[in-house]
């Protein structure tokens, strides 16, 4: 059922995918949906400045969205890499991948991040960082959809670090999605809009260890099933402390700037603060 649905949506244009995306996401917001719970609790607590109608109009773009990024997922991993790039109409910031110093790619779950990975790995062998899903078969079709080409993808746990620090040395691209809850031993509590969030250390620690660049990448998506800007932008997450909880502060602070400019295009509809709030 899983592929019939992702080829589906493959097959058709992006403009119509998006467009089916979208009405999944209106859906969403019309019923009581478990999704519509979540996001309302989020961009309330993080958006307190808007009034009611400004959030739930925030609300309700979001989960459009939301109803695209799953839609989209189909069009991207059951396509070729190169069919990829056809849609991804800008591109700056490019020559960041290529510097000689290691490059960890910092990539919020912002927009379409699937397609960073790939791009990436055209430009230079890229590992990424991924949480199993339960399901053995659904995660055995993650991994064959996403491991393709130069894209590897690692587990995140003591394996999966292992795998990255190999990586590193080999010269090779790494990419971490640091903004979900890796649970206590893997994270902190660190301010994100104001509300403190668990927040992953292991990007700012592989920084740190590795004297690595820390490159913020993310592909906005474009109105109408226009394709994709994809962004490369320098960032520095190194505190003057020397110590990995203010490094994770910073880290919260490039992400929160960046979801500013495009506050729907971010994954609302996960539970960011499930540590210090009840959804």
């Amino acid at each position: 059922m899983i592929k019939f649905v992702l080829g589906f949506f493959a097959i058709m244009p992006l403009r119509l995918n998006h467009f089916i995306g979208s009405m999944i996401g209106r859906y969403l917001y019309l019923v009581d949906s478990e999704s519509k719970k979540v996001v309302s609790k989020n961009i309330q607590t993080c958006f307190p400045e808007l009034n009611e109608y400004e959030q739930q109009a925030l609300i309700k773009k979001s989960l459009i969205e939301t109803g695209k990024g799953l839609s989209e997922v189909g069009f991207i991993w059951l396509r070729s890499f190169s069919n990829n790039a056809k849609h991804v109409k800008n591109i700056t910031g490019e020559d960041l991948l290529h510097s000689d110093n290691p490059t960890i790619l910092l990539v919020p779950h912002f927009g379409c991040w699937e397609m960073v990975a790939r791009m990436s790995s055209l430009q230079r062998p890229s590992v990424f960082l991924y949480k199993k899903l339960a399901n053995q078969k659904q995660n055995k079709i993650l991994l064959a959809s996403r491991e393709q080409g130069d894209l590897t993808m690692a587990s995140a746990d003591k394996k999966g670090v292992i795998k990255i620090q190999r990586a590193i040395k080999n010269n090779q691209l790494i990419g971490i999605l640091p903004d979900q809850d890796p649970g206590e031993e893997g994270g902190v509590l660190a301010p994100f809009f104001n509300t403190d969030a668990r927040t992953m250390t292991l990007l700012a620690r592989l920084a740190r260890k590795n004297k690595a660049n820390v490159v913020l990448a993310w592909a906005v998506r474009l109105p109408k099933g226009g394709g994709y800007r994809l962004n490369y932008q320098a960032v520095d997450i190194a505190s003057k402390s020397g110590l990995i909880e203010d490094d994770v502060v910073l880290m919260n602070q490039v992400i929160e700037e960046l979801v500013k400019t495009c506050p729907e295009q971010y994954l609302w509809n996960y539970k960011r603060f499930k540590s210090v709030i009840d959804y």
